[in-house]
């Protein structure tokens, strides 16, 4: 089986072709960089994603915008999403403060990506 991937690890978004035999990664394709064959491997064995979503601020009308500190397996997502809904955070809340710390038991902690007073 072949894969088709464009890579992200770069401006240069490399068209990746990727051989899969028996569940295994056997050739991979049309990378210009390691940055392109290693997103390959990653994306075609363990994809991860960063997650940003909206969590409540304690007698606050607007929600503050929160992201995960580095990407997280993507099967996780809506696990991860779910373990944000039950966030209600203290004002003021500062740039790169932890909202939720080791999210899903992935070692990632969720942070702020703003500043509110």
């Amino acid at each position: 089986m072949t894969r088709e991937l464009t890579c992200i690890g770069c401006p240069m978004g490399c068209r990746i072709s990727a051989e899969i035999q028996d569940g295994k990664i056997i050739k991979i394709e049309g990378n210009s960089c390691n940055v392109g064959k290693k997103y390959a491997e990653e994306e075609l064995s363990c994809p991860k994603r960063m997650v940003t979503a909206l969590v409540q601020v304690q007698g606050a009308r607007e929600p503050l915008c929160v992201k995960t500190r580095e990407p997280i397996e993507k099967r996780l997502i809506f696990d991860c999403l779910r373990e944000l809904e039950k966030v209600s955070v203290v004002r003021p809340v500062h740039i790169g403060q932890i909202v939720l710390k080791n999210v899903c038991g992935t070692g990632v902690d969720v942070v702020a990506t703003r500043e509110y007073d």
